[in-house]
């Protein structure tokens, strides 16, 4: 593997901290704008490329040939494959699940299918969950997806740039989490079950954009973030119900320079735990639990696209007390974050011969 060295950069208001150098391993490159990394329990690793190939690295070897069977995809602007998780019982069942754009420039959503991994195939592919309503943009998908301890799987959903007062709509789909049920149905504990008017599946709601979320099984949390408009990107801490705010309640103006709204905060709106006033624009998230990085411990990993580095934010009370930015000298746009089984950190670039990144002390 080729071999690069990267100096860890810290934010101007964190404390100061003994600079050191991470070895960064190149494990895979030439994908095409890599999405979504995930761990097979033989040691193998998947990668989604968000023109619609998912990829596979074996021993260290990125396959030649893309996995056949895999739905076709609305690739256009910002659509595309994107997420690819593992069932909770893939071991046994060899089921993996995919988020995808699908549909027409004129009528678009977010899908989730799931297909069991045969060798190099997808196969018994089937459609779960399909977000309502249908779009005629090409962006803001959300598409992050996360098991939680109880079988139940969060989908992150966007607000399509244009739909964006629908995200305070419980009737839609559009800007919320929604919880499911592994074959795509909605749990009878789900908060907005059994409300009229409300889809079932919502989770919470009140989101632009979300790009990661995570789970911290030590402290039983749920973390999220999400991009905003001209700034104010948030991390928040998701609970069932809760209302996020987007649009009433923003910390940043449109792209135009105008305000989105004139609240910062209103009562029933949850706050987000942090806010990135100059935007980052976060991909993935991952909570660090492992052994190479001891003292980092329950710190928050955040990808950044526009950054162009991985955010560390050391967390107490839940609230972020400082904040690294790591890997600024690699000049690359940050797609995902993952910490692997073996305690390494891993990360995928996002460009058009982008690259899987292992990162160790």
């Amino acid at each position: 593997m080729k071999k690069l060295l990267a100096s860890l950069f810290m934010l101007a208001l964190a404390p100061t901290i003994a600079a050191q150098d991470l070895q960064v391993d190149t494990v895979a490159d030439g994908l095409e704008n890599p999405w979504s990394l995930a761990f097979l329990p033989d040691g193998r690793m998947l990668v989604t490329e968000r023109a619609g190939r998912l990829r596979i690295i074996e021993n260290g070897t990125l396959l030649p040939e893309a996995v056949s069977g895999v739905p076709s995809v609305y690739a256009n602007s910002q659509g595309g494959l994107f997420e690819v998780l593992p069932a909770p019982d893939f071991a046994d069942s060899g089921m993996l699940y995919l988020s995808l754009a699908s549909g027409t420039a004129d009528a678009n959503s977010l899908l989730v299918v799931r297909g069991r991994l045969q060798d190099t195939t997808l196969t018994d592919v089937e459609e779960i969950f399909r977000a309502q309503p249908l779009r005629a943009t090409p962006v803001h998908y959300g598409a992050r997806m996360l098991w939680l301890p109880d079988g139940t799987l969060l989908v992150g959903y966007g607000d399509g740039f244009d739909y964006r007062e629908d995200a305070q709509r419980l009737s839609s789909h559009t800007g919320s989490v929604f919880r499911l049920n592994a074959d795509g149905s909605a749990p009878v504990n789900n908060p907005f079950q059994g409300q009229s008017g409300a889809s079932p599946e919502i989770f919470t709601y009140g989101h632009r954009n979300v790009q990661g979320i995570a789970y911290d099984p030590t402290l039983d949390r749920i973390w999220q973030h999400e991009h905003g408009p001209r700034g104010g990107d948030e991390l928040n801490i998701l609970t069932p119900g809760t209302n996020y705010g987007w649009p009433i309640v923003a910390h940043a103006v449109n792209y135009s320079g105008a305000r989105v709204t004139p609240f910062s905060e209103l009562p029933g709106i949850r706050n987000p735990v942090h806010i990135w006033q100059s935007a980052i624009a976060p991909g993935g998230l991952a909570v660090y639990r492992g052994e190479l990085f001891s003292d980092w411990n329950g710190n928050v990993l955040v990808a950044g696209l526009g950054s162009r580095a991985i955010h560390r934010l050391v967390i107490e009370d839940e609230q972020v007390v400082s904040e690294q930015r790591l890997l600024q000298s690699l000049d690359q746009r940050m797609r995902d974050v993952r910490v692997g089984p073996d305690g390494a950190i891993y990360v995928l670039t996002d460009h058009s011969s982008g690259s899987v990144l292992r990162i160790t002390p």
